[in-house]
């Protein structure tokens, strides 16, 4: 399948974004008979799109990138070579051809100017090197939740979005969910009174948690599998013995990596949470948490959590690791209970849900789909449902808490600079040490 040719694409983007109104507008597409193809968008229309990083989640979003008829996929990438040539044999079956390109190294990818826009669905301690390094090439970025593994390379991301003029879905894809967006309408409304605590319900009893909690040890070094590349799957963190437990899926319970189960789901709840008290551009003053690591383990992030976040207008954030998985907006007429993933309502008074959000009342607008909000924003240059910011500062609440929880003490946060007040320690822990020839 050929490759559109860029001038032609860039100027449907831009006839695209002058029609288009608003960041949930219906897309524009140009009709099959003006374009002679019986409905079809032409190859010179499309978004032409590379996937960085193809382990399990990477190749399910693949699945949603190829069934856009707008949208071509036209490269892969990963330090992987059965993950990479899974995604590549993906992308062929689609097409029924063998054009897709692969590549070892995302900087490669990124070089080809004729891509658009790319997924990034590495490990979460690649998100911040992937899209920096994006936003930089002049690519659109749908990155995947958490955001970034700590609060400077979320900054970093959103700073080279704003620089560069991209447009970045965080793939917090819960809130793209009507039922999510309704709720949120309701408490920014009023329709549950003075809001004044969110409880989040995160917990650990999934049976990849219970299997992370029975390791108690440090496994012994094991060879590493022909056609992974190690050493750059660890990019800017501390070299390691490689081990089946340090890498793909189970390195989400390892701090150099990710944030346990406080960044995995924590970044879906949390978000909602955030969505809800209109904080996409703030996060918490006061923060108080605990929580058990379980000893002598590989997998350092934290079980059987408390925390405690106080927002400047007095609102606490609640949350611990008891079910069901959600949150719950309270106030003081009432209380919306939002169901995490599939997003369930409960309410009381029940009628709550039954409420119709007035004409001059907050709206937030309805996602055709939060990979298809992307697209539809990449056109329209509106910045989608969960954009860089929003993403940065939820990953940031997230981090936050685990930063707490490390510490064993309360601590405060200054939301505009950044900054923990008054606390040396935890401020160095803002931003993680790059292993050379790293940089961010």
């Amino acid at each position: 399948m050929p490759i559109p040719d860029r001038t032609h694409r860039r100027d449907f983007l831009q006839r695209s974004a002058a029609l288009s109104a608003g960041a949930l507008a219906i897309p524009y597409f140009v009709p099959g008979s003006a374009l002679g193809l019986a409905g079809a968008v032409a190859a010179s229309d499309r978004i032409v799109f590379g996937s960085i990083g193809t382990g399990g989640q990477g190749r399910g979003l693949l699945n949603g990138w190829l069934g856009m008829d707008d949208l071509q996929v036209v490269a892969v990438c990963d330090v992987d070579t059965s993950h990479r040539n899974a995604a590549m044999e993906q992308v062929n079956m689609k097409y029924g051809n063998k054009d897709c390109a692969t590549f070892h190294d995302f900087r490669e990818l990124l070089a080809r100017k004729d891509i658009d826009a790319v997924c990034v669905a590495t490990p979460d301690h690649w998100h911040a090197l992937a899209s920096v390094a994006a936003a930089n090439a002049g690519k659109d970025i749908y990155c995947e939740k958490p955001l970034s593994n700590s609060i400077g390379e979320g900054r970093a991301i959103a700073n080279a979005v704003k620089k560069n003029n991209r447009i970045l879905q965080t793939g917090s894809h819960e809130r793209s969910g009507d039922n999510s967006r309704f709720a949120c309408e309701l408490v920014r409304n009023g329709r549950i009174g003075k809001l004044h605590t969110v409880r989040i319900n995160l917990p650990c009893s999934d049976g990849h948690h219970k299997k992370a909690q029975l390791l108690r040890e440090i496994p012994a070094a094991r060879p590493i599998p022909s056609g992974f590349d190690f050493d750059t799957w660890m990019g800017h963190t501390a070299a390691a013995p490689y081990s089946e437990q340090r890498c793909h899926f189970w390195w989400r319970f390892i701090l150099a990596y990710g944030g346990g189960e406080m960044t995995d789901r924590g970044a879906h709840v949390i978000d909602i949470a955030q969505l809800g008290m209109n904080a996409d551009d703030t996060g918490p003053v006061e923060i108080k948490a605990m929580g058990v690591v379980t000893p002598g383990s590989l997998y350092n992030t934290y079980w059987d959590y408390a925390f405690e976040n106080v927002y400047a207008n007095g609102v606490r954030v609640i949350g611990s690791s008891q079910g069901p998985r959600g949150l719950k907006f309270e106030g003081s007429d009432g209380w919306i209970f939002i169901k995490i993933h599939g997003g369930a309502l409960e309410a009381e008074p029940a009628s709550l849900l039954k409420e119709i959000i007035g004409e001059k009342e907050v709206h937030l607008g309805r996602s055709p789909g939060h990979q298809r909000n992307f697209i539809d924003c990449v056109k329209s240059r509106e910045q989608p449902v969960a954009h860089a910011e929003a993403g940065h500062r939820t990953a940031s609440v997230c981090h936050i808490n685990n930063i707490a929880m490390k510490l064993a003490r309360p601590l405060k946060w200054d939301p505009v600079k950044e900054q923990f007040l008054n606390d040396a320690e935890a401020n160095a822990l803002i931003m993680p040490k790059l292993r050379s020839p790293w940089t961010l």
